[in-house]
């Protein structure tokens, strides 16, 4: 019995002399100091009487280190390499040679891949090492003396718990291998360290003869155990059962044709050195699976937050009238961690649109999170219809409310196609970026303010010209950052490419993307909005009208604006239905505008090839409102009346003071 295992269950003293009477069981017995005169003498390590020698008696070393007391460190001389190696729970072959002839294989490894023959030559007998990949590496271990590993190589082999050899016993009798016959196929993953050794080669048998000859004579019954370790790691047997495996330290396997192999306990003087290689498979499998998995539950994490990311932003851009818009959005690296990239194009009625791009600083759910409360944020100050300074100064506020620790750069653009202008805001973000009909592109002025979240600043807007013909491009960083470079100069990069880009919006984001090098290994993520107003010619032109009216006041300013409303409805060939509908609607805005409000005022009657839009300015700021109007009073129904018949309506300050008051229908189709 081994009392290892039970010697925490015992007090003390039964320890130690449980420790003592285990080691006394295993200590090989001294032959009789009287023998014969064959005999071979005690080794200095087997002596019956410790006190001769001075040493301590046994169990002093177990109770001094219980003691606490310092020790002998005790020595290695004496181990087994077949011991070590046969112990090991890894798979080791040892190969000598430039063919790698096999030297040795343990227990592990012939489970694994079967017995296999000593001597032969690794690239017919270890076909295994070849599939592996790791007979050229054993090439190079030999001819530079360093060694090599390989990771994670996958080892099909015989089902877990078969007898070493079974698959090949099984081959050569013509019965079923373990693995086919309904044992689980053990696959596995190994990493494989392939080291250089040196070994002594074997004596030839005529200059054995006389060293095993006598000791075999002069040994009797008894004396087999007296042999002294210098004797044994000398001595060679050879006996059937030990063929293919190293029997101790002093008996390796036989090689061909010599009937001897190299010993890997180090070269005696008289014997030449052998060059070969160990080779060390340590089992990786549950690291490799655990890996794995810790992969897939990345991807798995990523595509939610991809998806969530995605579900953040709009799923189907608006499409405003007079402009052609896209967009892209490419997550960055590999990772879970997505950023706060966004964009949103936002139709604000009378034909004006608002564009927007941003991007919250850091990756990860919680900058998702905050971009989603931004943008929608961005969507109800947009119906406010307010300057886009007004805008960026709420989200300003409400960023710092939502997390202080988050800041984020945005920029905000209004398009009014009666101006042909591009009115924007810039809270720290990146220049937008103008391409001019005959292929100039300008780039806007330095932010008109600093990023969200700040707070304590006060933004303002700036404009741009841009009439039918041009393109715009606003995008985030990632576009353009590297991290080796100036973000600028990825500015200046992406501004020669945009004035060659040509095609629809969609084309032209997918052109940008690609001459920027952006790739699905790109580190940040990525948002490009393009926008273009076309310039529309022949049939498209004429589905594009405006027309105006200055209006003075007084009583006759009513009568002027049903008069032209009508002749100008009737010229752009409207159904009747329509046309009336259209004549009351801007009736009613002009005499609320001649009740509230104050000259200059002006009518303005627009379509479009989807839409006709009637609005009104005037000089005063106060925005009407739609209330309910009381059976006894006579006015307040005008705005009513206008909301009833109208698709929708609405209202906004001008720049320049003043406000505008619009109301659209909604053209039949065809």
């Amino acid at each position: 019995m081994n009392f290892t295992r039970w010697s925490a269950r015992l007090p003390r003293t039964q320890r130690r002399t449980a420790a003592r009477a285990d080691r006394a069981a295993r200590r090989p017995q001294p032959a009789a100091a009287g023998g014969g005169s064959g005999s071979v003498p005690a080794a200095r390590g087997e002596r019956s009487d410790p006190s001769d020698r001075g040493e301590p008696p046994p169990g002093a070393a177990a109770q001094a280190l219980e003691d606490g007391l310092p020790t002998a460190v005790p020595t290695l001389d004496g181990l087994s390499v077949h011991d070590v190696l046969g112990q090991v729970p890894a798979l080791v072959a040892v190969v000598y040679g430039p063919d790698h002839r096999i030297a040795y294989v343990n227990d592990s490894y012939t489970a694994i891949f079967g017995a296999r023959t000593p001597g032969a030559a690794a690239r017919q007998a270890l076909p295994e090492l070849q599939e592996l990949g790791l007979l050229p590496l054993m090439d190079q271990v030999l001819r530079s003396g360093r060694p090599r590993t390989v990771k994670s190589r996958r080892v099909s082999g015989a089902r877990a718990g078969a007898a070493p050899g079974a698959e090949a016993a099984a081959a050569g009798s013509g019965a079923a291998s373990p693995a086919s016959a309904g044992g689980r196929v053990r696959h596995g993953y190994y990493t494989f360290t392939c080291s250089p050794i040196e070994m002594a080669a074997p004596l030839p048998a005529p200059a054995l003869a006389p060293a095993v000859a006598p000791a075999a004579a002069s040994s009797g019954p008894d004396s087999a155990s007296s042999s002294t370790p210098e004797a044994d790691a000398d001595t060679v047997t050879h006996t059937e059962a030990d063929a293919g495996t190293v029997a101790d330290a002093a008996a390796p396997v036989a090689a061909p044709g010599t009937g001897q192999a190299p010993s890997m306990l180090g070269p005696r003087a008289e014997q030449p050195r052998l060059r070969g290689v160990l080779v060390f498979g340590a089992d990786v499998t549950d690291q490799v699976e655990a890996a794995e998995r810790l992969r897939a539950s990345e991807r798995l994490q990523r595509q939610a937050a991809v998806t969530l990311q995605r579900s953040l932003l709009p799923q189907e851009l608006e499409q405003p009238d007079d402009l052609r818009v896209a967009a892209t959005y490419q997550p960055g690296g590999t990772d879970a961690a997505v950023g706060g990239d966004w964009y949103d194009v936002i139709t604000l009625g009378a034909g004006r649109t608002a564009l927007v791009i941003g991007d919250v600083m850091g990756r990860g759910v919680r900058a998702a999170a905050v971009m989603g409360q931004l943008r929608t944020a961005v969507r109800a100050y947009a119906r406010l219809d307010l300057p886009p300074h007004e805008v960026l100064q709420l989200l300003d506020g409400l960023a710092a409310e939502i997390d202080p620790s988050q800041i984020a750069t945005c920029v905000y653009a209004v398009h009014d196609p009666n101006e042909n202008r591009l009115v924007y805001a810039s809270a720290g973000h990146l220049p937008i970026l103008v391409r001019d009909p005959d292929g100039t592109v300008s780039r806007a002025a330095e932010p008109t303010g600093p990023p969200l979240g700040t707070g304590g600043w006060l933004h303002t807007s700036a404009s741009l010209p841009f009439g039918p013909g041009s393109s715009a491009v606003l995008y985030t960083d990632g576009l353009v950052e590297r991290r080796d470079k100036d973000i600028y100069e990825g500015v200046a990069a992406l501004e020669r490419v945009f004035a060659g880009a040509t095609g629809t919006p969609q084309v032209m984001c997918d052109r940008l993307i690609r001459a920027l090098g952006i790739t699905a290994e790109h580190d940040d993520d990525v948002a490009v909005l393009v926008l273009q107003h076309p310039a529309r010619t022949g049939h498209d032109a004429e589905l594009f009208h405006n027309a105006a009216l200055d209006l003075l006041g007084g009583v006759e300013a009513a009568p002027r604006a049903r008069a032209f409303a009508s002749g100008v409805l009737a010229s752009w060939r409207f159904p009747m239905e329509l046309r009336d509908l259209g004549v009351l609607a801007a009736s009613e805005l002009v005499a609320n505008s001649l009740q509230h409000g104050v000259p200059p005022m002006r009518l303005r009657l627009r379509r479009t090839d989807r839409r006709l839009i009637i609005e009104v300015t005037d000089g005063d700021e106060h925005l009407p409102r739609r209330r309910r109007a009381e059976p006894a009073d006579e006015a307040g129904r005008g705005i009513s009346i206008v909301a009833t018949i109208a698709s929708s309506w609405g209202s906004r300050r001008t720049p320049g003071g003043g406000k505008a008051v619009w109301c659209e229908f909604a053209l039949p189709a065809g």
